[in-house]
């Protein structure tokens, strides 16, 4: 029998929607976890856990704007990489729980004060958090950002047609070996392809106003050390798939500090040699977006996160 989740609002108005919270296939791993008692894969229950609301200013310019990005960082992630630089509520799901009322109340002071909503790996609690998207939405006028990491069903995508302006997914392997190594996810690039595809076709053009991006899809990708030939690869699919249809941020960011496993290779930043030869790649395939400064590999750009 679902499990029926009754969602309450400030107004007193009632909505219901019925969630197969019991047996969840939410994203890729399909793990049909009892969420109603216990974790799933994701690290999350049936309670949304947020690790952090606020203004963020750690995002590319045109996102950030001069008022920051309204990040919301959902607890849980159904990817599993070794270096993740939010593993404070990636990881175990920690965060502090929110009723559906107090995440709608965020939301619109977020629109108020912020240059937008942004999402951050928000799919595992798409379902429970759509009605309220819905209910704000016509009553917002800065755009919606869904930042993902990437492997989440197209599904999910489809049914944030309408709501979301900005999808900001990564692409971070081209190489399902290497993202089975350090993502647990060897089928990733086919899901991410997948996702990707969806975003594109609901936002196809770029979209900007007074230097903000309003509209769009911004594909993410960071060079990993030791690993640029796969970087190289992950840009000439973007070029053939999503070329002229997309902005690529291609990020030098990675940070060894946050490394948790026992890969050597990652123990280490990565070189100038290894980031310019992404960087000229991008630039010989004609791929339009952003680059970033060497000195972005650092801690100081993790927010501090809420892990009662």
């Amino acid at each position: 029998m679902p499990y029926m989740l009754l969602l309450y609002f400030p107004e007193g108005e009632e909505y219901n929607t019925l969630m197969d919270m019991q047996k969840c296939t939410l994203c890729p791993r399909e793990c049909k976890a009892d969420r109603t008692k216990a974790r799933g894969v994701c690290g999350a229950d049936s309670l949304v856990r947020i690790g952090r609301a606020g203004a963020h200013f750690g995002e590319e310019p045109p996102i950030v704007g001069k008022r920051g990005s309204g990040a919301v960082f959902f607890s849980g992630c159904s990817l599993k990489c070794v270096f993740c630089q939010n593993s404070a509520i990636s990881a175990n799901g920690n965060g502090k729980t929110y009723s559906l009322a107090e995440l709608e109340k965020v939301l619109l002071t977020l629109a108020e004060s912020c240059e937008n909503i942004n999402l951050v790996t928000a799919a595992h609690y798409i379902d429970i958090i759509l009605p309220v998207l819905e209910r704000i939405k016509p009553r917002i006028t800065v755009p919606v950002v869904y930042n993902s990491g990437g492997y989440e069903k197209a599904e999910t995508v489809k049914k944030l047609d309408g709501i979301v302006d900005i999808y900001l997914p990564d692409y971070k392997y081209f190489d399902g070996a290497l993202a089975e190594k350090y993502s647990r996810a060897a089928d990733y690039p086919e899901i991410a392809v997948k996702f990707i595809d969806e975003a594109v076709r609901q936002q196809s053009k770029i979209l900007t106003e007074n230097g903000l991006i309003k509209k769009g899809v911004i594909i993410r990708h960071l060079v990993l050390p030791t690993h640029r030939d796969d970087s190289i690869a992950v840009l000439r699919d973007i070029a053939r798939r999503w070329g002229g249809k997309v902005l690529v941020s291609l990020m030098s960011q990675y940070t060894p500090t946050f490394n948790r496993s026992e890969y050597a290779e990652l123990n280490r930043k990565v070189t100038s040699f290894e980031y310019e030869s992404a960087v000229r790649e991008a630039q010989r395939l004609g791929l339009d977006g952003f680059v970033q400064a060497r000195s972005s590999a650092t801690e100081i750009y993790t927010p501090t996160f809420d892990v009662n």
